[in-house]
């Protein structure tokens, strides 16, 4: 006899497994399928939480390196072991997907190890068993999109997920692609000593994220001791022993070679519904591959829901945790709400990216009359005390009725700090309304203040 469920969810990455424990709170039985042994899906195992592991660990090496001495710390034989960095990288990952586990269990919820197919509108079948479901919802995410002509071989030829293995630190590393995660990679690795070569496909790194941004990152990578080649897409690539060579083509039509000990392919990701059944159910994709949804992040069938980077979008993990706690919600016979204006992107090298809402480049596309206040971290006290003076805080807002439309920032915990303007797009708040906040002094935040009120030229602490 099979079981009956009102809601069954593929897939238990960070959109998954809070749309599970909504559901469960809200009183409806569910479960959720996972075809590996651990949940949590890309981001907890092989993608964001492995990687800000690696990140930290590198960024410790990297500072004990080049600026402890500056504190009047002194270091002696400073040096790296790479497979103890890497066991601890999977001791965290071990701790996080443990706790996704103990949060599942404690919701009550019915967990299926396997590959979910949909053999019916009201069906998925996992491993012998079938399942009854009222609803279902695919979040089942995305992998790496591979680059033609440049197959995974995942020894020399890599994806992030294979990045994060590595029990050495390469000499030479090429990287194509200069997205977040070609640059959250190959710094974890240049801060270690390896020679960076990124190629870029296109004429700036961080692709789409405010030109000011994107300079300072080229900046800040450079001074890593990371080569960016732009302009420049690879359409060949050949391993011979423990070297791996690369063909690309540049705007000039001339053939550039590039050599390296491995290649690490970041060119993005695509959507994961390899033997899902949607074929079987009618449930339809765009042309890109991705499920079609509707505002409430129902498919074309009435009961089958979709939510994450298997829909498109932000392809981010908390992205895909607000859909999915909405989709919950809609199935519950609440109004879930998902705010993609209010939603940032962080970019976790040193110095941090964090963004949220409109760029400069959007808002004179549309035609929207807007002011710029922009604040230094160089004239930040608690910038200058950590010696941490790198980037800057740039806040957007209308020109005519003061709301802030988007900020972009880059420097040091940016990752945190962008918070405060997501509650503001929230709330709809204006410059004016952060600026004449109290901020504690000395603290990172208070260029968040003085950005705001440059807006409306009324900064203290710079002219």
């Amino acid at each position: 006899m099979s079981k009956s469920f009102d809601i069954v969810v593929i897939g238990s990455g960070p959109g998954g497994y809070p749309a599970a424990i909504r559901g469960a709170q809200l009183g409806l039985k569910v479960a959720i399928i996972e075809k590996y042994k651990t949940l949590g899906g890309t981001c907890l195992n092989v993608g964001c939480i492995p990687s800000k592991a690696l990140l930290k660990s590198t960024e410790y090496y990297h500072l004990a390196e080049s600026d402890f001495a500056d504190h009047g710390i002194a270091v002696d034989g400073l040096k790296v072991d790479v497979p103890k960095m890497i066991q601890r990288k999977r001791k965290v990952v071990e701790q996080i997907t443990g706790g996704v586990a103990m949060l599942i269990d404690g919701n009550k919820i019915e967990r299926f190890e396997g590959h979910g197919t949909i053999v019916g509108k009201n069906q998925v079948k996992v491993g012998d068993e079938t399942l009854e479901a009222k609803n279902i919802i695919i979040a089942t995410g995305s992998k790496p999109t591979p680059l033609r002509g440049v197959a995974f071989d995942k020894k020399r030829i890599i994806s992030s997920t294979e990045a994060l293995e590595l029990q050495e630190v390469p000499k030479e590393l090429l990287v194509v692609g200069a997205g977040v995660i070609g640059l959250e990679m190959g710094s974890v690795w240049a801060r270690l000593g390896a020679k960076v070569t990124i190629i870029e496909y296109g004429k700036t790194c961080l692709p789409g994220m405010d030109k000011h941004v994107q300079r300072q990152m080229q900046k800040s990578m450079q001074g890593l001791g990371c080569e960016f080649v732009f302009d420049t897409g690879v359409t060949e690539a050949t391993v011979d022993g423990d070297r791996v060579k690369l063909v690309a083509k540049n705007s000039k039509d001339e053939i550039v070679n590039f050599e390296g000990d491995y290649c690490l392919v970041a060119i993005g990701r695509r959507p994961y519904t390899d033997n899902l059944g949607l074929d079987s159910v009618g449930v339809q994709l765009d042309e890109r591959g991705f499920v079609k949804i509707d505002d409430h992040w129902r498919t074309n069938v009435d009961n089958i829901y979709a939510i994450g980077d298997v829909v498109g979008g932000l392809m981010l993990a908390h992205k895909a945790e607000e859909e999915g706690i909405a989709a919950a919600e809609v199935i519950a016979g609440k109004p879930g709400h998902v705010n993609y204006n209010a939603i940032p992107g962080v970019v976790y090298t040193w110095p941090e990216v964090a963004v949220v809402g409109k760029t400069e480049e959007q808002l004179k596309q549309a035609g929207i009359p807007f002011n710029v206040g922009k604040f230094n971290f160089g004239a930040n006290g608690r910038a200058v005390a950590s010696n941490e003076t790198v980037g800057f805080v740039k806040v957007i807002a209308h020109k005519e009725t003061d709301e802030i439309l988007g900020a972009h920032m880059i420097g040091p915990n940016v990752s945190e700090m962008i918070q405060e303007i997501c509650v503001a797009l929230e709330y709809k708040a204006s410059s004016e309304d952060v600026g004449i906040t109290s901020h504690a002094h000395p603290t990172l935040s208070e260029s968040v203040k003085e950005a705001a009120l440059a807006c409306t030229k009324r900064a203290i602490h710079s002219l």
